[in-house]
Parts: structure tokens; C-alpha cells; sequence
């Protein structure tokens, strides 16, 4: 599938889905787990009133979320049914701009800065052109200014043991050179992964690594939820765990994501 007929497929998958995303992520506790660390690490980075520019919003639940704490938001994504959310939630008082844009095409917001561009959940495995969208969202911020990413790495424990059954196909698919199929509400897309070298790799200027977790390292990842349904008792032990690990090498650079703090040096 090509970068273009790629993008457009992401875009139509979630822009169906969108209907129902909130109902999905409430539904699931083992995604508020993921979105609880991801909001912590951030949030250490931020103060009220700074800019923030969330990539591949979706439905806005974060960025609604750092609003809420008085930051200026300005929340966009490409699929035209998540947009509609987003508008959805503004209301008076909140410090929320909504606007439908592509992560590809960053130069529509030249001469803006922010102090943090935020992208949660993998939206930015999307792509095969991560480098572009690296270069291009680092250029937006100003001098001490942070990258927070969430990206999925090709090391996923969870997935690995899929050998035990057998899976072996699913249990490397993060390992294929050209990415691998995804599939949301009956479309196909493909999806690449980054391991946090890489990323880092991809920033153009004077930096300073601040943070990297690994997410659901241990802890059962949101496709799991069967599992952690089953053994509540098990699930809590290993999130312990994880919370001990997950900042460590080799497990940092591990799980079904990771969150990746980058700080562009003044």
C-alpha cells in the first residue's frame, strides 16, 4: 500500500470508528491504565497556560483533559468523523481549538509555536514517513519546549508469546521490513513500528531525552482485556511490576507503546 492510499485508508477507518471511540475506551480499563502514565510523565512538563498541539486527537479525550487543567489546546486530526467529536466538546471556558489536519501536513501551521506537541496512543505508527512528521513537529516548538510521544515499538512481549500457540506470523508482524495490515471497522490499513532509537535518531536539533516508559510491558495491553478480566488478582500484581520496570533498560524501549518525553535545548 502506498504512503498516499495508506493515509487515506487511516483516515476513513477512524473516521468510523469515531461514533463509538469514547464508548470503547470507557469500556476498557486497561486503556485508562496506559492514558493515567502517559498523563502523569506529561503533565510534570506542563503549566497552566502553555500551547499545546495534540497530533491524531481523535475525540479530543486528552485533549479535553489538558484544558481542563489550563492549558491551551489546539486539537486536530485528519478522519472528519473524529473532528466532529472534537467540536462536539468545546464549550465556553475551555481553552480548546479544534481543526482537521493531517500530522503530514504540519507546514499549514508555520509561524505558530507551542510549548508541547503531544500524540498519544500510536496514531503515529500510521506513517512511513515518521522522520517528516519528527522534523516538522520539532520545528513548531520554542526553545525548552518538549515532545511527548506514544508510539508502538516492534517489541512487544504480549504479542511474542503468541509463539506458544502457534501464532508466529502475528507474533513477529511488528518485525516486517514494510509494516504490517491493520484492521479498523472493516478497513485496512498499514502499520509501522519505531523503537525509541529511531525516533530519537529522527530529531533534527539540540535535544535532551527526559522520559521513556515502556507501556503494558507486563501489565495485560487493551487487546488483552479477556485476560485481565479473568485474573483481576494477576493483573494488579503485574501492574505493580511494570510501574517498577517499565523505566528501565531493556523494558523502557519495550511493551505495546512506549511514551517518549523529548525537551528541544533553548
Amino acid at each position: 500500500m502506498n504512503t498516499a492510499a495508506g493515509a487515506g485508508a487511516a483516515k476513513e477507518a477512524f473516521s468510523r470508528q469515531a461514533a463509538v471511540f469514547d464508548r470503547i475506551d470507557e469500556a476498557n480499563p486497561l486503556i485508562g491504565w496506559v492514558r493515567e502514565r502517559v498523563r502523569k510523565a506529561s503533565l510534570a512538563c506542563m503549566h497552566a497556560g502553555e500551547r499545546v498541539l495534540e497530533l491524531n486527537a481523535g475525540t479530543g479525550i486528552d485533549s479535553v483533559f489538558l484544558a481542563e487543567q489550563g492549558l491551551q489546546v489546539l486539537a486536530t486530526d485528519q478522519a472528519p468523523g473524529m473532528v466532529r467529536e472534537l467540536q462536539a466538546k468545546q464549550r465556553p471556558g475551555l481553552t480548546l481549538e479544534v481543526m482537521e489536519l493531517s500530522f503530514l501536513d504540519l507546514a499549514r501551521l508555520q509561524g505558530r509555536t507551542f510549548d508541547h506537541v503531544f500524540s498519544n496512543f500510536g496514531g503515529l505508527n500510521c506513517t512511513d514517513r515518521l522522520d517528516e512528521v519528527v522534523r516538522n513537529a520539532y520545528g513548531l516548538l520554542r526553545p525548552g519546549g518538549h515532545l511527548h510521544l506514544v508510539i508502538m515499538p516492534r517489541t512487544c512481549l504480549w504479542e511474542l508469546a503468541w509463539m506458544f500457540q502457534g501464532r508466529f506470523k502475528e507474533a513477529f508482524r511488528r518485525r516486517r521490513k514494510n509494516g504490517t495490515r491493520a484492521l479498523v471497522e472493516d478497513v485496512a490499513f498499514t502499520c509501522h513500528y519505531y523503537d525509541p532509537s529511531e525516533v530519537i535518531a529522527m530529531v533534527p536539533g539540540a535535544h535532551r531525552v527526559l522520559h521513556l516508559q515502556g507501556l503494558s510491558v507486563l501489565y495485560p495491553p487493551p487487546h488483552a482485556q479477556a485476560i485481565a478480566t479473568g485474573w483481576p488478582a494477576a493483573t494488579t500484581w503485574l501492574g505493580r511490576l511494570d510501574d517498577r520496570i517499565s523505566r528501565t533498560r531493556p523494558f523502557r524501549a519495550w511493551g505495546d507503546h512506549y511514551h517518549l518525553i523529548i525537551q528541544r535545548k533553548a
